[in-house]
């Protein structure tokens, strides 16, 4: 594993760039960390989902009475006896807001919908029960298919860009140009499928509210059930210390997590209520498909002279989230003119969601397969293309970056895959096998984020810290690196703080997505422990019985557990003499994280990186193994290479499962997932994991934050799908442009 040292940025006395362990990982592995569903409060029941196995229509008969007679079970939750809610699931009442099925009428909006739910005594009580409803529908027609006929212009992708941008004039680029690719690629639907699947344990008391339910943003889930079910949110409380995974399905309250609340609600005594896995496929968010057509342009020299990449995607009949795909392009490559736009349909599925890297992740596969094909109308290598159109301002606002190390992702990627011996034409290499072998890249790039978060910093007069906030940690490291930052924020060793987080009557430390969690709990974390240590400092400087009295002007730097004077370091007490002197057992400070805006004025803030992969293929039988991976990223400061490796790895994984094995199969007729599960939605397994190499650039970011943090948990996505498609190509000859690449695909373009 590849690796400069200076990428880690460790200081003397801090425990930043060091590869620590995971504080959470002896928990894990001796089954101590208590996820949402260990929780068995006293008298707790369990609830079951009977779902649709239509896509559109109405519920028109529930045996209830056959449920009910069930041994075990409780009672039967519908819509004729469903607890009131304050506020129409169906409103809309913010940007982050969704509608939800929540039993509020008889209708059917998608296969998989919950329409009534079973409490019993035990799980197979309530399951069984489940199954006896035997429900009766009234079907109507349902549309499935990126072909549907209502297609319609939104107004705003993802979480509120624009659907038309671009600047110069695409068409005039285009006819100018001495080499045209014009290219459709399509994306399936992918559904979340993170190991701990959504689930909720509900308790009343008179109108306060205990939750424990895996969330990725506590104050977010507490608003939204605030409002649903009239209660102020203080008279909500929610834990959620770990996740099994989220990837963007657990950053809003979901309909099942509500159904949970009303059934405790309705039978007066605590509720649990955990999804199967084929119940993640339609109420808690998925990638929507994508149909994307590029149309790029270059000149002689291999210049562009134009871009236009145009989306259709699909969201459902009754709410709105449009795949950002066309994101992607407006930041990677120079080019005179660039047109970005989109489309999309109504299905009769559930409302697509956030899904680790939205938009890029499905956008990055077709621009970068489309900018290898440019690159051999070209007769480029597909390197020598993208350094030819290396954008050293961001294109679609022509910000500078905040910082930009691609070029040395890409020569050090190179380095170390050996990208010199590549051939340029495909079909060139073969293994002892007599195996196919081929060699793809591809760009990665994530938008550097930051969202709003607080935090609280305790020093104590035993010498030891607290630092508190209502973070999450989906098994990335959160609770190691967060703690690092506060750590190193208030002048301790790690082993002398106590961190406490995924509680919502701690400090709201925002969301923990967009790859922004680490910079903006981070940053929270490291002005309240400033502030913390500001507020002592005060209390040394201003008591003549302290060696720090009157070091105001020298000023004073927190280590070890102690202030020592800046121009003088022998001269220093802990910060225990300083608290007992002051009669004060403890002391607080606060601090909150945000992007400044005149950052976002002035700068485009993203992280870059390259990926080189090797892919073999049988020629006879077309099955295709990804063998070896090498990723380069450029990540501003590294808090800990250990877990920042992991979350690139992990990304890297994802890619090759877009590129070759993952899709949800729809039968276009009846609107159903034909493979909601594990064993037939296709994910990789440890054979199918190559040999995976990730290099830590250096990078120092001025701009993006204080601390110089960018996020890592997406961007390794984007670059190894693309270039594992590429590679692809390099082996075989055949250009395949859906997506994933299945053995069908390949006979079939060969064929063409």
């Amino acid at each position: 594993m590849a690796e400069t040292a200076s990428a880690t940025h460790v200081r003397h006395g801090s425990s930043i760039g060091q590869p620590l362990t995971r504080r959470d990982g002896v928990l894990k592995v001796t089954g101590q960390a208590r996820y949402a569903a260990d929780n068995h409060p006293p008298g707790m029941l369990h609830a079951a989902l009977a779902v649709s196995s239509i896509a559109r229509g109405r519920v028109t008969a529930l045996d209830i009475a056959a449920a009910r007679a069930h041994p075990g079970v409780v009672e039967v939750m519908t819509p004729a006896n469903r607890p009131p809610l304050a506020l129409d699931p169906d409103a809309k009442t913010g940007p982050f807001v969704f509608r939800m099925e929540v039993l509020q009428d008889d209708r059917v909006r998608y296969a998989g919908q919950p329409i009534a739910v079973v409490i019993a005594e035990t799980l197979e009580a309530a399951t069984e029960g489940a199954a006896l409803l035997a429900p009766r529908y009234a079907a109507e027609p349902v549309e499935a298919g990126l072909d549907a006929a209502d297609v319609f212009v939104p107004e705003m992708v993802g979480p509120g860009a624009p659907a038309r941008e671009g600047y110069g004039d695409v068409e005039a680029g285009l006819a100018a140009a001495a080499r045209r690719v014009e290219a459709v690629y399509e994306t399936p639907a992918q559904y979340h499928n993170a190991m701990e699947p959504h689930a909720v344990v509900a308790a009343w008391e008179g109108d306060r509210l205990t939750l424990d339910t895996p969330s990725q943003g506590l104050a977010w889930a507490q608003d939204r059930i605030a409002g649903l079910f009239g209660l102020p949110p203080e008279n909500i409380h929610i834990r959620s210390p770990f996740l099994g995974g989220g990837f963007g399905s657990k950053g809003v309250i979901s309909g099942p997590q509500v159904l949970g609340i009303l059934a405790a609600r309705l039978v007066g005594r605590p509720v649990k209520l955990v999804l199967r896995r084929e119940q993640m496929y339609g109420p808690v968010g998925h990638r929507a498909p994508t149909r994307q057509r590029l149309r790029i342009g270059a000149g002689e020299d291999g210049g562009l002279t134009a871009l236009d990449h145009q989306v259709r995607t699909a969201t459902s009949r009754f709410d709105d989230f449009i795949e950002p795909a066309g994101s992607v392009s407006h930041t990677l490559y120079a080019a005179p003119a660039i047109a970005i736009g989109y489309d999309a349909v109504r299905l009769d599925t559930g409302t697509p969601l956030f899904m680790r890297a939205p938009g890029e992740a499905s956008g990055s596969i077709a621009l970068e397969s489309a900018i290898d094909e440019m690159a051999l109308a070209c007769g480029m290598d597909p390197l020598e293309f993208r350094l030819r159109n290396y954008a050293e301002v961001e294109p679609i606002s022509g910000k500078p970056f905040s910082s930009k190390a691609l070029r040395d992702c890409y020569a050090q990627g190179a380095a170390r895959f050996g990208w010199a011996g590549r051939p340029l034409q495909p079909r060139q290499m073969r293994d002892e096998n007599g195996l196919l072998v081929g060699w793809g890249m591809g760009t990665a790039t994530f938008p550097a984020l930051m969202f709003h978060g607080q935090a609280r910093a305790v020093l104590r007069r035993d010498g030891t810290g607290l630092a508190e906030l209502g973070a999450q940690d989906m098994g990335q490291g959160a609770w190691t690196a967060l703690a690092q930052l506060a750590a190193d924020s208030m002048g301790l060793e790690l082993d002398q703080l106590e961190f406490r987080a995924g509680d919502s009557r701690l400090p709201d430390a925002g969301i923990a997505g967009g790859s922004a969690h680490t910079a903006t709990a981070g940053a929270a974390l490291h002005n309240a422990g400033a502030e913390v240590i500001a507020r002592l400092a005060e209390l040394a400087m201003a008591d003549r019985r302290s060696p720090l009295f009157g070091a105001g002007n020298a000023g004073v730097v927190a280590r070890g557990g102690s202030l020592l004077r800046r121009d003088d370091e022998s001269r220093g007490e802990s910060y225990g003499e300083i608290l007992a002197r002051a009669g004060l057992e403890e002391i607080e400070g606060r601090g909150s994280g945000a992007m400044d805006p005149a950052v976002q004025e002035h700068y485009a803030t993203h992280a870059h990186g390259a990926v080189f992969a090797e892919v073999k293929v049988d020629p006879e039988l077309g099955q295709i193994r990804a063998t070896r991976l090498v990723g380069a990223f450029a990540a501003g400061r590294i808090v800990n290479p250990r877990l920042v490796r992991s979350q690139y790895y992990g990304g890297m994984i994802w890619g090759v499962s877009f590129a070759l094995h993952e899709q949800a199969v729809m039968d276009k007729r009846t609107g159903r997932v034909m493979n909601a599960n594990l064993g037939e939605y296709h994910v990789p397994v440890n054979a199918d994991v190559p040999s995976l190499e990730a290099i830590l650039v250096d990078e120092v970011d001025p701009h993006v934050n204080p601390l110089g943090i960018k996020g890592v948990g997406e961007i390794g996505i984007t670059g190894t799908a693309g270039a594992v498609a590429n590679a692809v190509w390099h082996a075989t000859g055949v250009r395949v442009r859906r997506f994933p690449i299945a053995l069908e695909e390949l006979a079939l373009a060969g064929a063409e």
